[in-house]
């Protein structure tokens, strides 16, 4: 009886342990089919925008730049779908392994409960029973037979159950792995198109990439010409905010014109604000980052670096800029090269949206978590729609993917 329980005891610690493990696999292929799924929205945003676009006459180095976030977002996918089916392969052999286990056990359990059945019926009669408890040499003894004679009943019953519980067990683990099997072979078969599709991508990417080489000169000419431009909005926008700030200031006394002076309610606006890092929305309801934040080399001409104090977004045509957070309209003003840029405060921190064709909102309005605050424009040459946003405290630029959720 201690040898078995002992054995129930460590299968039972055993269970445990693996359902652990089942449960930190269940999240991981939570989150990885999570960001699959959102891997698969980003790549057909970025094929509606480039269908929407197609018309529209572009320079070839627009081409391979879609082109080529399209291929980065596709190789994202593949891996994340090969972490997938690796887990799934990973959660299979533990499941196979563990139905070896179980039908091994359960033969025992069965050979056990056989002797069993056996050695009762061999002395099953009531008369047997009374000898049995009548030969006792002690009313004491006869009591120990009686407590053992209702034990062996009650461990013979355990059995059966336990028998019971282990065929429906393995049964479920029997389902679970045929599940399991059927969604890595749907794996595999999405990420061989994926892969296809893929290849074809950059064969054209090749194809383009060939005819900018051959006129490195004028295409470097053209990305330096853009980040002339990107640096003239980007100063304009400094000016703005360094402006703000002095005339915010100038009502408390204060002289500064890089740092907030905060009253103890702005104060808390702004720490309310840094506790959602990471967990804000999107300013637009659908779309794909182009330029992210800071300097990284130009994804053709490698030479060249492009800077960005903000993140460009390309959204749908007629798409609305929406606040990230409550806040005050600190600034409406228009951008040379941009449209119109909407500043929002929230304490000594700053979102600005810019490349707005209509603004929904005036200096001062208070505005709530989500509300449209204008509609952003839409290049007459390119027929691309791009939300120019940008994060400051004070005047210190932040990296808005580490603000917003899954940027």
């Amino acid at each position: 009886m201690r040898f078995k329980n002992s054995i129930s005891l460590l299968f039972l610690l055993v269970v445990l342990y693996t359902g652990n493990i089942s449960v930190y696999s269940q999240t991981s292929r939570e989150d990885l089919e999570e960001r699959r799924l959102e891997l698969r929205e980003e790549i057909q945003r970025i094929n509606s925008l480039r269908t929407s676009n197609k018309n529209k006459e572009k320079s070839v180095l627009t081409e391979v730049e879609d082109l080529d976030r399209q291929i980065r977002t596709t190789e994202n996918l593949i891996k994340v779908t090969n972490q997938q089916a690796n887990l799934l392969t990973r959660d299979i052999n533990s499941n196979t392994n563990k139905i070896q286990s179980l039908r091994k056990e359960l033969e025992k359990l069965k050979e056990d409960y056989a002797q069993m059945i056996e050695k009762s019926f061999k002395s099953k009669s009531q008369q047997s029973r009374v000898m049995f408890l009548l030969s006792s040499e002690s009313f004491l003894q006869a009591y120990k037979r009686l407590q053992y004679m209702k034990q062996y009943a009650n461990y013979r019953k355990q059995q059966g159950d336990e028998i019971k519980l282990r065929t429906v067990e393995m049964q479920e683990l029997n389902a679970s792995l045929i599940k399991q099997k059927k969604t890595k072979d749907i794996l595999i078969a999405e990420n061989r198109e994926t892969r296809a599709q893929l290849g074809k991508n950059r064969q054209s990417q090749q194809v383009l990439i060939k005819s900018i080489r051959q006129k490195e000169g004028q295409f470097a000419s053209q990305i330096k010409k853009k980040q002339q431009e990107i640096s003239a909005i980007d100063k304009q926008i400094d000016e703005i905010i360094r402006a703000s700030i002095a005339a915010a200031n100038k009502e408390s006394g204060s002289t500064s014109r890089d740092v907030y002076e905060l009253t103890p309610e702005a104060k808390a606006l702004a720490a309310n604000f840094a506790s959602n890092k990471g967990k804000l929305p999107w300013p637009v309801r659908s779309g794909v980052v182009t330029t992210r934040f800071g300097t990284q080399p130009h994804p053709v001409v490698k030479s060249i670096s492009i800077n960005s104090n903000g993140v460009r977004i390309e959204t749908d045509k007629g798409g609305k800029a929406r606040a990230v957070f409550g806040g005050t309209v600190s600034e409406v003003q228009a951008v040379k090269g941009a449209n119109k840029a909407v500043m929002v405060r929230h304490g000594d921190y700053l979102t600005i949206y810019n490349n707005l064709s209509k603004v929904y909102v005036n200096k001062g309005d208070v505005v709530s978590l989500g509300q449209d605050i204008g509609e952003v424009a839409t290049s007459s040459s390119s027929g691309k729609t791009t939300l120019y946003f940008l994060i400051y405290k004070n005047m210190d630029k932040l990296d808005p993917s580490d603000w917003i959720l899954r940027m």
